[in-house]
């Protein structure tokens, strides 16, 4: 239970790669952390790119940002959606400034472009949005998973073991 009293807010909405959200929240509270889901609305069920269902915990308005110790941001076509709540790039930023773990696989770097958090950093993400990654400023890498300081990103579902390898070891680095 490495992750014990550890909290993460994991981000939701319609169109979110099924694999992306459920791998990581599953390992995570196998470590012991807690992990809650917060999408715009809560107690409110969104629907994964192939049809599995997650009910948020809590809104966007609900949380308290400093109560959280990381952030996943999951893949699919969610992002595009996320990435125009002004409260989830707050999230991001507040994340960014704290040098707490951000986690991104996939698309899901388009919210962490929108945050404007990548300039100088080394991702990966999915390959089709690798010119979306380094016109934003960042490095982009052609790896299953790759960490920059608190900045965790991967690429698509068969990287997740490495991916979630690299996110549970940033908590126990001392990362934030």
């Amino acid at each position: 239970m490495t992750l014990k009293n550890k909290r993460i807010l994991a981000l939701v909405s319609d169109d979110f790669e099924d694999l992306e959200l459920w791998y990581p929240v599953y390992r995570l509270r196998e470590a012991g952390a807690t992990v809650d889901l917060v999408g715009e609305k809560a107690k409110t069920v969104y629907t994964g790119k192939y049809g599995v269902p997650a009910t948020s915990d809590y809104s966007f308005d609900e949380i308290k940002k400093e109560e959280y110790d990381g952030i996943l941001v999951p893949g699919g076509w969610s992002p595009d959606k996320l990435r125009r709540y002004p409260a989830v790039l707050d999230f991001v930023r507040y994340f960014d400034q704290e040098k707490k773990p951000i986690g991104q696989i996939c698309h899901a770097g388009w919210v962490l472009i929108s945050a404007g958090i990548l300039d100088g950093v080394n991702v990966t993400s999915t390959p089709g949005i690798k010119d979306d990654m380094t016109n934003a400023g960042a490095t982009w890498h052609d790896v299953p998973a790759i960490t920059d300081g608190h900045i965790i990103s991967s690429r698509r579902p068969p990287d997740l073991p490495e991916y979630m390898q690299q996110y549970i070891a940033a908590f126990e680095s001392g990362t934030k």
